[in-house]
């Protein structure tokens, strides 16, 4: 009994740390979709992709290296898995999120990004086993309502900049799946620092590849720009991506991605209209309060984690007592 309270407080601790970096992580998500239209029209989104995640990658190098953990990222039987993760949670996440966010506004930018959810919960659904519940089967769908009402209005005709946004979370979903199942034990800054250390290396290649440098923006825009991609690079790219890793060590995948992805929005509206004067419509505000109402709702559900652990000691209590 002592060993079960202790194992149940342990967990109600990480629940808690948990909780505390998705309400970090919703802080800094909320000037991203800000940020990366403030960018791309500043200059050529695969650009500013491939310029915001060098900065990412040499600040996750430096921290790893004083760390003494750079060698994690080129470590037999795991180098390949990280490769992969910076693949498909930077450089085709990062491609399509600033191409899209290039074409639309900060605010569609940050109702589309909305639909990870959907992703979350399939993700988590088939591929780690955790079957929702009818609470949060609800909730999912009243987060949907919210962000279908939020951008599509009767007049609206959607951009090729709304479908490479609404891909964009899958990419990430995937990533955060590639993780889970094969690099389970690795630290979260070492997934963060694969993330922009690899994807720095290939987006900078394909960008070059493409005649990258023939786009370059004038000095004086590089001037003003750089400041503003090392920001993004190092503390919105890398320092959120931290952040995450830490949340989903400590929730599980569909509940970590309800609490954060959704609320991002609620935040962001303040953070457009101070960066970009954008103001949201009364459509868009009414399906913002739908989004948050889902949230409430997948916040208090029960911890899929704490549920099952509470099962295997029902089940083996059951064993016990039989034997």
């Amino acid at each position: 009994m002592r060993s079960e309270a202790s194992e149940a407080e342990a967990l109600h601790r990480q629940e808690r740390l948990g909780l505390l970096f998705a309400a970090l992580c919703v802080v800094n998500g909320a000037f991203v979709p800000a940020f990366a239209k403030l960018t791309t029209d500043a200059a050529d989104a695969m650009f500013v992709a491939a310029i915001t995640t060098v900065f990412g990658g040499l600040f996750a190098a430096i921290i790893l290296g004083v760390r003494r953990e750079l060698r994690a990222l080129v470590a037999p039987g795991q180098r390949l898995a990280l490769a992969i993760v910076g693949f498909l949670g930077t450089v085709l996440a990062f491609f399509l999120f600033f191409q899209g966010a290039q074409r639309t506004s900060a605010i569609d930018a940050a109702l589309c990004l909305q639909i990870e959810p959907l992703y979350s919960m399939l993700v988590a659904r088939f591929a780690l086993g955790h079957r929702p519940s009818a609470r949060r089967v609800i909730s999912l769908a009243i987060l949907l309502a919210g962000i279908l009402l939020a951008i599509a209005g009767p007049d609206y005709a959607p951009s090729s900049g709304t479908w490479l946004l609404l891909i964009t979370p899958l990419c990430w979903q995937l990533s955060h799946l590639v993780a889970l199942r094969r690099l389970p034990k690795v630290q979260p800054q070492v997934l963060a620092g694969a993330r922009y250390v690899y994807g720095g290396l290939m987006l900078t290649a394909l960008w070059l590849a493409g005649g990258g440098l023939g786009s370059l923006p004038s000095s004086e825009v590089m001037k003003r720009l750089l400041p503003l991609l090392a920001l993004q690079g190092m503390v919105l790219s890398y320092f959120g991506t931290l952040l995450w890793y830490q949340t989903i060590r400590r929730l599980d995948l569909g509940r970590a991605t309800a609490i954060v992805v959704p609320s991002i929005p609620v935040l962001s509206l303040g953070a457009s209209f101070a960066l970009l004067g954008e103001v949201p419509s009364p459509r868009q505000l009414l399906g913002l309060a739908l989004v948050v109402t889902g949230v409430l709702l997948f916040v208090t559900a029960p911890r899929v984690i704490a549920r099952r652990r509470h099962e295997a000691f029902v089940r083996r209590d059951t064993e016990v007592g039989g034997a």
